[in-house]
């Protein structure tokens, strides 16, 4: 009897494997880190096929770490950074173009033409989303409008699209040997083509951005018993194992976190942070600059939708202090440097590289670092950057209490920097709730793979899921509401700074 679930996560800056246990513990991991490239200002990519061979030998090792049988995994779920752009040969598996990465900006022009006509707000009753180069839409265009020949292979159904999850599990399933073409809801949703209602690609808007519906992916449930195809014998995992689960990453986070209840909430702090409520069956409208998007499907089920917060740099600006100013040579030193001052010396730094995201939608944003003195040294600056999350975070969850009426009374939290203990006190601090982090912190690899068990009967409903999390540690707030007020009020102030740059 299979007992493991296995989850392909293929996130901004790396790939990795990961076995799970029916308990929901960590039986091993593998991950490898690919190339960022940058062509231009604004410009980010990936090499598709990079990502491809990263993801063989990820899921190689964490077979070979785990010592287990392939014919023991139950099932493969994938979980990926969402809205990651690629067009390839369904008769090749060559991509036409690299993939265009989430935080590129190249799409600005686009997506100004298409709010000419309606403003940024055009499509958002459909899709949930504000017109903004973020989403995958766009990219798609851009591709059709800008590299060779793409058109005339879309028109004669050889070009097909897919986010980075439709990319993986069509490489999984066999690829030119009959590899499955789908997409997850979640996945879906970040495209700016699915409308809300019906789960269907929406044919007035792909008309509207002149994109042909055969290069699109079959739109499919999260976690679905109905196989969408098996790893073949010859491939990585060297079995035939279903693929089942799919999940965009910020989801899939939400459901490793078991957040199964309207009003429950969590955070994940990656490259960039993502904050999602689970608002039931019901896909909730936002006034407050948040999205609109699918939180899950499981099989037949009704889907559940979520409001969701993006912010684009966090664990990031980490990354840039590191790898272009180079204060700190890994990025667990943050917390150290950050340490070696009472406070932020009065620096605020809007980390709005590539614009900003929720809930102000500016992509004429930029970077700014605001209230520099002497006094300013790098502790500070390693201390400004970490604030920076904390006080993106707030701006969130201020919109989604307007949004949903619901004071969240704690936050879960989950990713890379919720081992920064200062981060975390900080948050709380500045959220005036707890924050909680899970025993499993990797719960964006968690959910992929709780999905996929879920279409194959490893786990058969939420309270076999409810029972595997558990509490690692809380943070509970220790600041007083004054100094609060005061230093979100200078941090908004600092915001200001970043608008109409470019």
């Amino acid at each position: 009897m299979a007992k493991y679930a296995a989850a392909v996560d293929q996130g901004t800056t790396s790939t990795r494997c990961m076995l799970f246990s029916k308990d929901g513990k960590v039986v091993s991991i593998d991950q490898k880190e690919h190339e960022q490239i940058y062509p231009k200002a604004g410009w980010v990519e990936h090499d598709p096929m990079e990502i491809w061979t990263a993801t063989q030998e990820v899921v190689k090792g964490a077979v070979a770490k785990a010592g287990v049988q392939p014919g023991d995994i139950a099932a493969v779920g994938v979980t990926n950074q969402r809205e990651t752009t690629v067009v390839w040969d369904k008769n090749t598996g060559k991509p036409y173009y690299n993939a265009i990465v989430w935080q590129d900006t190249r799409t600005k022009d686009i997506c100004d033409v298409l709010s000419a006509d309606g403003g940024q707000d055009r499509f958002r009753p459909q899709v949930g989303l504000p017109l903004a180069t973020y989403f995958s839409g766009p990219k798609v265009k851009w591709i059709l409008e800008n590299v060779d020949g793409v058109r005339a292979a879309a028109e004669k159904g050889d070009a097909i699209f897919g986010n980075i999850d439709t990319w993986e599990i069509w490489w999984l399933t066999g690829g030119p040997d009959g590899g499955a073409h789908v997409t997850d809801v979640t996945n879906a949703s970040r495209t700016m083509l699915m409308n809300l209602e019906t789960l269907d690609w929406d044919d007035e808007i792909l008309g509207i951005m002149g994109i042909p519906r055969q290069m699109l992916p079959k739109v499919v449930p999260s976690s679905d018993p109905d196989i969408w195809g098996y790893t073949p014998k010859s491939g990585p995992f060297g079995e035939r194992i279903p693929v089942c689960g799919d999940l965009g990453d910020q989801q899939a986070a939400l459901f490793g976190q078991a957040c199964y209840n309207a009003g429950e909430a969590k955070n994940t702090y990656g490259t960039g942070c993502f904050m999602l409520l689970n608002t039931g069956t019901s896909p909730v409208p936002s006034k407050s600059g948040l999205l609109t998007t699918l939180g899950y499907k499981i099989g037949s089920q009704p889907a559940v939708y979520a409001l969701e917060g993006s912010i684009a740099i966090t664990g990031a600006l980490v990354q840039w202090l590191r790898d272009n100013l180079k204060i700190i040579e890994n990025s667990k030193d943050i917390e150290t440097l950050a340490n070696t001052v009472e406070d932020n010396g009065g620096i605020y730094f809007v980390p709005a590289f590539s614009g900003l995201f929720a809930p102000y939608w500016r992509s004429d944003a930029r970077g700014v670092i605001v209230g520099m003195t002497r006094y300013v040294n790098n502790g500070h600056f390693a201390r400004a950057a970490l604030e920076a999350t904390a006080f993106q975070t707030r701006e969130v969850l201020d919109a989604m209490n307007k949004d949903s009426g619901v004071d969240l009374t704690a936050l879960k939290v989950d990713g890379g920097m919720v081992f920064n203990e200062t981060l975390m006190q900080f948050q709380a601090d500045i959220l005036g709730v707890p924050v909680v982090r899970p025993v499993v912190a990797e719960t964006t690899a968690l959910g992929a793979a709780y999905a996929a068990g879920m279409g194959v009967g490893l786990w058969t409903n939420f309270d076999d899921l409810r029972a595997n999390w558990q509490m690692d540690k809380t943070w509970e707030p220790d600041m007083d509401a004054g100094a609060r007020a005061a230093l979100y009020e200078s941090w908004l102030k600092a915001v200001t700074r970043t608008f109409d740059w470019v």
